[in-house]
């Protein structure tokens, strides 16, 4: 069986050493022996490298994706779970959006101040009442 040393994978990966240590005792990889004091891991880590890289990515917790990656090295994916994290991503898109347009929109806007602007004060009530309604729905 071929093996990646601990320093190959790292720079494969570009996961750090200290992290890929960190991800083996949280039970997120595997190393299959050693080499001196230099763990040996098999191909596939690339794999989970990658998923616990796309899991971060969206927001999920390392415990969280330690329990879908499952300790059999077969991924269990909860549909259920996976359509919540992207409806919240989505959710953030659109937040961030409005917020990319306030920005351009200040950063355009020909009156003397921001605070005549009608357009810019009615993108701050706005903005304001979604914060409302997401710590109102954070709070449920």
């Amino acid at each position: 069986m071929k093996v990646l040393d601990i320093g190959e994978v790292s720079a494969r990966s570009g996961v750090k050493p200290s992290a890929l240590r960190f991800y083996e005792d949280a039970g997120l990889i595997a190393s299959v022996s050693r080499h001196g004091l230099r763990r040996q891991f098999p191909p596939e880590v690339m794999l989970r490298l990658e998923l616990i890289a796309m899991g971060k990515s969206a927001g999920f917790s390392l415990g969280e994706i330690a329990g879908m990656l499952g300790p059999g090295g077969r991924p269990d994916l909860p549909r259920a779970v996976l359509h919540r994290k992207a409806d919240a991503i989505d959710r953030r898109i659109r937040e961030l959006t409005a917020l990319r347009d306030t920005l351009r929109h200040v950063a355009d806007c020909p009156a003397p101040s921001h605070m005549e602007c009608p357009t810019f004060r009615r993108l701050v009530e706005v903005a304001s009442r979604r914060r409302r309604k997401c710590r109102t729905a954070a709070m449920l």
